[in-house]
């Protein structure tokens, strides 16, 4: 697990009130958002995580397509914000 992974895994359940424990086994690339969620996720949880991650990481996700995407799975948040932040 990459570092910003495992960091946005700690934001997400922090923000969306999910226990550690629970994040404990999550797939980095299962579904973050829908019926299929390991963290039990929805779309009120999307609108949260979308607010914070803007916030914290300094990136815009502008679409209701664009955060479809985006909150595919940790693993592609993780990338949308590499990419957005110029990171390597």
């Amino acid at each position: 697990m990459e570092q910003l992974e495992k960091e946005l895994l700690e934001l997400i359940c922090q923000t969306c009130n999910v226990s550690p424990e629970a994040g404990r086994d999550v797939s980095m690339t299962g579904p973050l958002i829908g019926p299929m969620s390991q963290l039990d996720l929805d779309s009120l949880d999307a609108m949260e995580i979308v607010v914070v991650v803007q916030k914290k990481y300094g990136t815009r996700i502008d679409s209701e397509q664009t955060s479809r995407k985006v909150l595919e799975s940790i693993r592609t948040l993780a990338r949308f914000i590499k990419e957005n932040r110029g990171e390597p």
